[in-house]
């Protein structure tokens, strides 16, 4: 209940009939980064863990920048895992159209989607095209998809057992694929925790630097073998007052 509503197109091939009722989901979660944070990501998980381990780490300030006051500035920050909720199980209902067809391969015409969606009903509405009525059509979002339904029965069945069909767009032809149509909705979705095995979580960094060089200094530190460190494979660092937004993929890295 707390996940937003958003429309989503599955674009898998079944190739075997054991496959029909399994999904595989590919994470791609946003973690909220506060100011005065980074997250460190190395190449190797060890490393990881060993800065982790440590909790609590000095950082010399005194790279990149000069201190009028003090020769040297150390800064205490804290290291901590990156824990994340990823989905376990997903469940859908699925119900299929029996007066929808989902239009794909469409061409890229450099004209208005509404100018599309004209031309894609007039072909369809057209009997001799083994089309009729249109009763409504709709753009997939992000997906450069089209679904159709007519207004009767028994139109849909033989476009999509078809699978293709030569539509003229303006003054080209093109071959455009028909599919089925299903609408669904989630039933069942758990999660899990995950702790990133590459990647820290460091807090409690003071302004005293400006973003670049505070960044800079930070990789510098860490990917030093003599401070338990290794080489480092990303780093994003937010300051005091302001707010950033991490990404996280799959991670395919080598343990």
């Amino acid at each position: 209940s707390a996940l937003p509503e958003k429309k989503m197109v599955f674009k898998g091939l079944v190739t075997n009939k054991e496959d029909m009722n399994k999904l595989m989901l590919t994470p791609l979660i946003r973690y909220p980064l506060p100011g005065g944070s980074a997250l460190i990501t190395f190449e190797k998980a060890k490393v990881a863990q060993r800065i982790i381990a440590a909790k609590e780490h000095v950082v010399e300030l005194s790279y990149g920048e000069k201190l009028e006051e003090l020769d040297r500035c150390r800064v205490r920050v804290q290291a901590a895992p990156v824990e994340l909720l990823v989905p376990s199980t997903l469940e859908m209902g699925l119900t299929w159209s029996s007066r929808s067809i989902l239009v794909s391969d469409l061409p890229s015409l450099g004209i208005p989607d509404e100018t599309l969606l004209d031309k894609l009903e007039l072909f369809f509405s057209k009997t001799k095209n083994g089309g009729g009525e249109v009763e409504s059509r709709e753009f997939l979002d992000d997906s450069g998809q089209v679904v159709l339904t007519f207004a009767q029965d028994g139109v849909a069945e033989p476009l999509i057992a078809r699978g293709h069909i030569q539509v003229l767009i303006g003054k080209g032809k093109y071959r455009l694929k028909i599919s089925p149509c299903a609408s669904g909705d989630i039933t069942r979705l758990q999660f899990q925790p995950s702790c990133c095995p590459r990647t820290v979580l460091l807090s409690g960094i003071p302004p005293v630097l400006g973003q670049e060089s505070m960044r800079d200094t930070l990789e510098i530190h860490f990917q030093k073998d003599s401070r338990g460190g290794g080489e480092v494979d990303a780093l994003a660092y937010v300051p005091a007052g302001r707010w950033g937004v991490a990404v996280f993929t799959e991670d395919v890295a080598l343990p």
